[in-house]
């Protein structure tokens, strides 16, 4: 038989399908999954994913946004004995790729440990100074 015929398999292209008579077919889930462990790309879609999880850069903070930032941060220094409420936006960088995301913290204010410069909540949460963004405090 020539291997490059079109017509080589005529004789046997409009037969039926076989179905046997004494052995229950198998489901689709399990014969696909009988291949499973032989998965060439093993890992690969945990690492699509990765790839294709969204991170966003750091935006710098204009002259006029730092001021008032630091006014917020006297403010906080000044009222840290009644632990005022506060909500903290501050960027946290990402552990497996380049830039991470913004987030929000509330919570009442502990203390400011300008040693480790970090904002210290009550409910033991910190968050580094020099990542803040917006202070959302009574001093608004």
């Amino acid at each position: 038989m020539d291997k490059n015929d079109p017509h080589r398999y005529d004789d046997i292209i409009d037969l039926p399908h076989h179905v046997s008579e004494t052995r229950p077919q198998m489901p689709r889930m399990s014969r696909a999954a009988q291949f499973a462990p032989f998965a060439a790309l093993t890992g690969h879609d945990a690492a699509i994913r990765e790839t294709g999880r969204r991170t966003e850069r750091k935006k710098n903070l204009d002259e006029q946004a730092k001021s008032m930032l630091d006014a917020k941060l006297r403010w906080l220094r000044d009222h840290q004995d009644a632990q005022p409420e506060v909500a903290l936006t501050y960027f946290a960088y990402d552990d497996r790729k380049f830039g991470g995301h913004y987030e929000t913290v509330r919570g009442c204010l502990a203390r400011l440990d300008l040693s480790r410069r970090r904002i210290v909540l009550t409910s033991g949460d910190q968050v580094p100074i020099d990542e803040l963004s917006d202070i959302d405090c009574p001093a608004e």
